[in-house]
């Protein structure tokens, strides 16, 4: 594997462990935002950059709240 980018959905969980207060936003997120999966992958793998460069083994909950950040808006028209 070269990046985080290519992480693929069977090996998520294994690279992409989040504390308790991470999956309690995460779930969040999904349920209020009507997140796909697509999306939630996305956001973990952004998540695990944001942990990466802070050293971090896990996925903590101001990297899942800066990841959701990063996500585009909604377009009104």
């Amino acid at each position: 594997m070269k990046s985080n980018s290519e992480i693929n959905s069977r090996r998520i969980k294994e690279f992409c462990k989040l504390d308790p207060e991470a999956e309690k936003i995460l779930a969040n997120a999904v349920e209020q935002m009507k997140l796909s999966a697509r999306v939630y992958h996305r956001i973990l793998k952004i998540a695990r950059t944001i942990a990466d460069l802070e050293e971090k083994a896990d996925i903590s909950a101001d990297h899942i709240a800066e990841a959701l950040q990063y996500r585009p808006k909604e377009k009104t028209y």
